[in-house]
């Protein structure tokens, strides 16, 4: 229907273009006056004609003033014959300029049958644009089921990325670096008997340089690298998925030794059997068309297909048997060398100032994958063209960090007096419950100026990486947690909205350690609704509640007993510390921040 309309627009602009220029070539602006051949003697005894242009039977008649007529003589006798038989003065005669001109054959017959060609040409048009249409829809259908992976040449420079150029990851590209040495030298390993994977499946949180790594294995070994999304093989119509696989392994094959690599497995890899279609699944055809492939190519013939993703529990068992996808490369998110490592790389580009800091910045950005880091680096360079500076500095990278974390300034958001007074407050009151406690990580900086959907935030960071929380770390978090709700109770002696967030994070972590963490004293070290194996799509949808109801008013008993005691913990400190808590809020209120040396002085300052 598309490509219809859009014949029928085309032929439609052909048919007036043709039917403007026909009028424009046969419809002169002005036309000549016709008279008789009794009126042309007339004028040529007055002496008032100049010149006449003799075309077959038709008379184009100049006048000495600049106007021009038409006149029709007989076809069968000349001019001059004609012209005596209207008692013409022969010497009046001899004065005008006579001229034949023979009609072109071309002209005439154009003339004669344009007005008739005219309707076939149009037609022509029309039926040629629908054809061409026809032509192009049956080209489509016969490479709908071609596979549409990107190919990667490995002699374009432009876009080479190398092992150098990702930051950390050691371990993985240490595990990597075999699958580029056989890349580069297969019969090695078959002169030894040996086969290398099939598959390696790279599994990672989001953002942690799963794509880039790939793209840096196939420019180590100098193979070409068909790249290509799970999503790319899914179609409305069962079989053009498998189609697609087909191709796509039969392209690689020409290219070898090449590499595929096929980015959000899940999207086609998710466990069989779990969702609408059943065996007929369009999704499940195309996962089942892989696994045959992964079989049928020969270990040394040169492929090695690489995959991604971040839920490799929901993929199908067959996927990660031996001979499939024999190899699983973890990429975690990087610790603090790795961060420092990627904000260098990702501020190679960039005019950066000489004082800049990475280190300081890495060590504020725990839990950031390489993507987040590469996005503070380019956030920090948008907001040093605002300012119209030319270097970007330490202030910039320390403000995109608050922006990829909480979100844009929002400056409009303007607080009342008294809303501005509460916010302070109830900021104070979390900074003082987390530095008066040994176990919190410690403030970096604490703000009333709204920031997404926070009206304002304590910002507290780690100063090392953490893989291990204990429980005197949750439950000191519980009462920081806690802090700004308390501070506002006992300040104010009334509650608002302000505290829902830290309320329900607040709730989360305590149900954390008695239902998953095994951290309640009285429930002891078990764990409390584990997930069913009912899939939807591939996809837990429900939790299996393996406790009783009696059970279950235990579990909610303890919960509010962490809360409980954060809430007291909260409360003892900052009634000793209302003072101090007071001082807090008020250089909140007049500064609005507060960075974490002036926090530190402020804690150590007598009241």
């Amino acid at each position: 229907m598309k490509y219809l309309f859009k014949n029928l627009l085309i032929a439609l602009l052909a048919f007036l273009i043709i039917a403007g220029l026909f009028t424009l070539i046969n419809g002169p602006v002005e036309k000549p006056t016709q008279i008789s051949l009794n009126q042309l003697v007339n004028q040529i005894n007055q002496e008032q004609v100049s010149e006449i242009v003799i075309k077959g039977d038709k008379l184009e008649i100049k006048l000495k003033d600049g106007l021009q007529e038409e006149a029709t003589k007989e076809k069968e006798t000349s001019l001059t014959e004609s012209l005596k038989n209207y008692n013409i003065d022969p010497e009046k005669l001899k004065l005008i300029d006579l001229e034949i001109k023979g009609e072109s054959g071309l002209f005439f017959w154009l003339s004669a049958f344009f007005p008739f060609l005219l309707p076939l040409i149009i037609l022509g048009f029309f039926f040629w644009f629908m054809l061409r249409g026809a032509q192009r829809g049956q080209m489509q259908a016969f490479t709908f089921g071609r596979s549409k992976a990107k190919l990667v040449d490995p002699r374009d420079k432009k876009n080479k990325i190398g092992f150098k150029d990702v930051a950390g990851l050691r371990e993985a590209k240490d595990e990597l670096g075999e699958i580029v040495d056989f890349l580069k030298n297969p019969k090695k390993f078959a002169n030894l008997g040996a086969k290398i994977p099939k598959g390696v499946l790279l599994v990672g949180p989001p953002g942690t340089g799963k794509t880039l790594l790939s793209r840096a294995i196939a420019s180590e070994a100098h193979v070409p690298f068909f790249s290509v999304s799970g999503s790319e093989f899914v179609e409305m119509f069962v079989g053009v998925g498998s189609s697609r696989v087909r191709d796509l392994f039969q392209t690689a094959k020409k290219s070898a030794p090449a590499l595929i690599f096929i980015d959000e497995l899940d999207a086609i890899g998710r466990q069989r059997g779990a969702g609408l279609g059943g065996g007929h699944d369009e999704r499940e055809q195309t996962l089942n068309q892989i696994l045959v492939e992964m079989d049928g190519f020969d270990p040394n013939v040169g492929i090695i297909l690489l995959a991604a993703t971040n839920r490799p529990d929901v993929l199908d068992p067959a996927l990660l048997r031996p001979g499939r996808f024999d190899r699983q490369v973890i990429l975690d998110l990087p610790d603090l060398r790795d961060r420092r490592e990627i904000l260098i790389i990702h501020s190679r580009n960039k005019p950066m100032n000489a004082k800049v800091n990475f280190k300081e910045i890495a060590e504020r950005t725990p839990g950031f994958s390489g993507a987040d880091l590469a996005n503070i680096v380019n956030e920090a360079a948008i907001l040093t063209a605002r300012r119209n500076k030319k270097q970007v500095g330490q202030d910039e990278l320390r403000e995109s960090i608050e922006k990829v974390l909480l979100g844009p300034e929002r400056k409009s958001h303007i607080l009342s007096i008294k809303e501005k007074e509460i916010t302070a407050y109830h900021e104070a009151g979390h900074a003082l419950v987390a530095a008066s406690l040994p176990n919190v990580d410690p403030i970096q900086k604490i703000s009333i100026i709204s920031r997404g959907q926070a009206a304002g935030y304590t910002l507290k960071l780690p100063t090392e990486d953490k893989h291990l929380h204990s429980r005197s770390e949750f439950l000191e978090e519980l009462a920081v947690l806690l802090g700004g709700y308390v501070s506002e109770k006992i300040t104010f002696d009334e509650l608002t909205t302000g505290a829902s967030n830290d309320l329900i994070r607040a709730t989360e972590l305590s149900r954390k350690l008695v239902t998953k963490y095994g951290m309640s004293e009285k429930l002891g070290p078990r764990t409390f609704g584990g997930r069913e194996e009912l899939v939807f799509l591939g996809r837990e949808i429900a939790t299996e509640k393996d406790y009783s109801e009696e059970m279950a008013t235990q579990i909610d008993k303890e919960v509010t007993k962490f809360i409980d005691d954060a809430f007291l913990t909260a409360k003892k400190i900052l009634g000793q510390k209302k003072k101090k808590l007071k001082q807090i809020a008020d250089v909140l209120i007049e500064k609005e921040t507060i960075e974490r040396k002036e926090f530190e002085r402020l804690m150590k300052k007598e009241v």
